[in-house]
């Protein structure tokens, strides 16, 4: 995982980087929750509502963020193209959040998950202590 970013940043690039990811989470969570309720109760909906809810705990998280960042751009490509039939996004007034999830969750795939993450306490920047 370390490989993936150049760095960890805090502060307050770390900062935005966790406000990003609480962004899309929680509008994932939002509508992960309201597809099992809304929604008919079959299979494909179900299980895109689990895949949409776990999505977003792991980018409230930072766990894994760039797979959670590739599921968020598939779920929004899956509304855009119509064949994620959701509450919120699937309305003619939800196509722009949808865009905008899909742009928020490339930024964060490009930039990493920030300090303030799981990701980071794992798979962080480590001392290296070499013995004499």
């Amino acid at each position: 995982m370390q490989r993936l970013f150049s760095s960890f940043p805090g502060g307050l690039p770390g900062l935005g980087l966790l406000l990003l990811r609480f962004a899309v989470g929680g509008v994932l969570l939002l509508e992960g929750y309201l597809s099992w309720t809304t929604l008919q109760q079959d299979a494909w909906a179900v299980a895109t509502g689990v895949l949409i809810v776990v999505t977003g705990l792991a980018l409230l998280a930072g766990a894994l963020t760039p797979l959670a960042c590739i599921a968020a751009q598939a779920v929004s490509i899956g509304v855009a193209l119509s064949i994620l039939p959701l509450p919120i996004f699937g309305t003619p007034e939800g196509r722009p959040a949808t865009l905008l999830i899909f742009i928020i969750a490339v930024a964060i795939l490009l930039l990493g998950p920030g300090a303030f993450s799981l990701d980071a306490r794992l798979f962080g920047r480590r001392e290296v202590v070499i013995p004499r």
